[in-house]
């Protein structure tokens, strides 16, 4: 399963993609207002420091300012994806740029039926927003589950991205039925590291190694 990172924090990005487990990132406006920064340079930026897939949403509503948006979006960089609402217009959208080669991504599924939509339409990406469900009492890995078997009987080509993770369990259990990519905040992306049986052990490593060393310089 791929990881993405959601933000559109050029250091948080940098930082981790160091790591080389970075397969790409997702943004919206809300997150590039967040982090202070000028939408176009702090794309152009992003992509410079990620080579795979960089997910850009602009703020039309109809087929035709969608359009407009995503091809402006697409002189930036090669590895731009579209990211457009799950709205009729948006999926008017999503026809008209994968035939012009533009891949899309599109936000805000919360339904098997949208997904269904989503995928018929010949999108790239889905993005069901699970921690969002979760919040209203519906189960948001549920919907993942569904959206998968529909997927694979019908040998869709449409990723699902698993978006609005709230923690390290909604990427394992993504993972567990085989969703393509788990989109994660830098937050999250971090905590997939951390175990505090792993962090005692390196602790109490290190003081055995120190006494060892201890001992034999006092030989």
């Amino acid at each position: 399963m791929k990881i993405f990172l959601d933000t559109a924090d050029v250091d948080k990005i940098r930082a981790l993609s160091a790591t080389g487990l970075v397969d790409g990132i997702t943004t919206n406006p809300t997150l590039i207002m967040k982090a202070g920064r000028d939408h176009k340079q702090a794309i152009i930026e992003i992509c410079k420091l990620v080579k795979g897939p960089v997910s850009v949403e602009g703020i039309g509503n109809t087929a035709e300012e969608l359009v407009k948006d995503a091809r402006e979006f697409a002189k930036w960089a090669p590895n731009i994806v579209a990211k457009v609402p799950m709205t009729a217009e948006g999926l008017k959208a999503v026809r008209i740029l994968e035939k012009e080669g533009i891949p899309t991504n599109v936000t805000l599924v919360f339904s098997a039926g949208q997904a269904l939509m989503v995928a018929k339409a010949g999108a790239s990406y889905c993005s069901p927003f699970v921690g969002r469900l979760d919040d209203v009492s519906e189960s948001g890995m549920h919907l993942i589950e569904e959206i998968l078997d529909i997927y694979d009987a019908y040998e869709f080509e449409t990723q699902v991205i698993v978006a609005s993770v709230r923690s390290p369990t909604h990427v394992v259990e993504a993972a567990k039925m085989g969703a393509h990519i788990a989109t994660v905040p830098p937050e999250i992306f971090e905590k997939l590291f951390k175990h505090p049986l792993t962090d005692k052990g390196i602790e109490q490593f290190a003081k055995d190694y120190a006494a060892a060393a201890k001992g034999a310089k006092n030989k």
